[in-house]
Formats: structure tokens, C-alpha cells, sequence
């Protein structure tokens, strides 16, 4: 069992910055990569930003260079830092750490946080 703890969510006006934090508890061996994902009412959700245990990191193209992950995937913990917010923006922003088993099979397994919203409005 693991469990994804996040935080940072909030209001924040357009242009600002907010900074979410995940950390991850229980059985947590084989986490190699964690990372966020974003959701809004009538679509999909979609990955932001994630990051692996060797730090390479990717970035959906409307956040790059806005966006920064970051965190120390051993540890199982992640951060997103957010600047030059737009109401595009606002989501309920969830916390993702994939875990590989290796033992006869490999076993894969993704884990998610219980979601906190960003909104972002004048």
C-alpha cells in the first residue's frame, strides 16, 4: 500500500506562482518515477510534469518554461513549482508515483494522491 500525500493547492491571481508538494508513505520501495497530473471537468486527465529516480524530467508543452518539477524520487517525494499562472491553469492537480516490482515479473503499479485544486482567478 501507498499513499500519496499532497499539499500546496489554493487560490492564487493570474500570474502568480504556487507550489505543490507530494510525499509518499507505506510501501514505498521501487517508486522510480513520480510526477503530477492535472484534471478538469469534461476532459481527460493529463500529465504536467514528472520526473525519474535518475532526474530527467518531462513537461506538457503549455507549462514548459513556466513549470518546474522537482524532488527526490527515492525519498518518494516530489515538488511542482508554478509561476505565470493562467485560469488555463485551474485543475484538480494529482499526485502520481509509478512503482516497479521485480521479483519473477515485473510488476508495474501507479499510485495516486486524492487530488488538491488550484484555481486561478482575478
Amino acid at each position: 500500500q501507498v499513499y500519496l500525500a499532497e499539499s500546496g493547492g489554493g487560490f492564487v491571481q493570474p500570474g502568480g506562482s504556487l507550489t505543490l508538494s507530494c510525499a509518499a508513505s507505506g510501501r514505498t520501495q521501487e517508486i522510480n518515477e513520480m510526477g503530477w497530473y492535472r484534471q478538469v471537468p469534461g476532459k481527460a486527465r493529463e500529465l504536467v510534469a514528472s520526473i525519474t529516480s535518475s532526474g530527467i524530467t518531462y513537461y506538457e508543452d503549455s507549462v514548459k518554461g513556466r513549470f518546474t518539477i522537482s524532488g527526490d524520487v527515492a525519498e518518494s517525494t516530489v515538488n511542482l513549482q508554478m509561476s505565470s499562472l493562467t485560469p488555463e491553469d485551474s485543475a484538480v492537480y494529482y499526485c502520481h508515483a509509478k512503482q516497479v516490482e521485480i521479483g519473477w515479473r515485473v510488476n508495474t503499479y501507479d499510485h495516486w494522491g486524492q487530488g488538491t485544486l488550484v484555481t486561478i482567478s482575478a
